[in-house]
């Protein structure tokens, strides 16, 4: 029997959160090493895969990934295809998915730009300041630099609600290994540090207008290197938030939806 556009699209979803995986996993890996590329964050990471056998590949199907997530995230924001309250935090939420979606764009962009030979990791600026210099250049940037900040502050707030109180669990799938909750917990709250700080930098950068101060995913971690056992703390639960979406690749609710109206189907 032929697959449905919505089946194949949810296949790639599933692909995107086992990207998220590896990239959080490597991240987490590099910052408690001695590695200098855990300053590039994601960049670093797929500079990494780069050098691996099979590298190219893999970053291929992490750029897919990366991408189908970000549309997901996307279309859970704009179209709330998740099917999110109609109260205040239901719109945080969307808020969030939709700040999440651009951070993963630019996140698959950069995989494909790796994959295609086309980027090395840069030993100058930061991911940061690199993705926020473009934008701020042009006449509404630091408009739509703040509003993302401001998306990134209500995701963190989001992620640390999770991390809190486990809720992520409701979109999981019965027969999940038990050590799912618990890891999935750890992850959020490291998340919801590191995006507070992203988006705290971006406010900053919006306002003052200035690049040069604006943190992507490994500079905000590696902001926290002084703090000793906070960043190691941190750095240990985004290698468990990795470890958590491999887990949710396969056992993640995703609805279906209808690709011409972007509603979700209930069955």
């Amino acid at each position: 029997m032929a697959i449905d556009k919505s089946q194949k699209f949810i296949t790639l979803v599933r692909l995107g959160y086992a990207a998220r995986g590896v990239t959080y996993i490597l991240l987490g890996l590099l910052a408690l090493g001695t590695s200098g590329k855990a300053r590039d964050g994601a960049t670093g990471v797929y500079d990494y895969l780069q050098d691996m056998p099979l590298g190219t590949p893999l970053l291929w199907l992490v750029a897919s990934g990366l991408l189908a997530y970000a549309l997901f995230k996307l279309m859970s924001g704009v179209a709330n295809i998740q099917n999110r309250d109609s109260d205040a935090m239901g719109a945080a939420k969307r808020i969030g998915d939709v700040a999440s979606g651009i951070a993963y764009l630019f996140l698959a962009y950069a995989a494909y730009k790796f994959a295609t030979g086309g980027q090395t990791s840069s030993a100058g600026s930061g991911a940061g300041q690199e993705t926020a210099q473009p934008v701020l250049a042009f006449e509404l940037g630091a408009v739509i630099i703040g509003l993302v900040g401001l998306g990134m502050l209500v995701a963190a707030f989001m992620q640390g609600k999770q991390g809190v109180t486990g809720d992520f669990m409701k979109h999981i799938v019965g027969g999940a290994p038990r050590a799912v909750e618990g890891v999935g917990r750890a992850g959020h709250a490291a998340r919801a540090v590191v995006f507070a700080i992203i988006g705290w930098s971006l406010l900053r950068g919006a306002w003052f207008e200035d690049e040069t101060v604006v943190k992507g995913l490994g500079e905000a971690l590696l902001s926290l290197r002084d703090s000793g056992t906070i960043y190691s703390l941190v750095a240990i639960g985004l290698l468990m938030f990795g470890a958590f979406s491999l887990v949710t690749a396969r056992y993640r609710i995703i609805p279906d939806f209808d690709g011409s109206t972007l509603k979700p189907s209930l069955r």
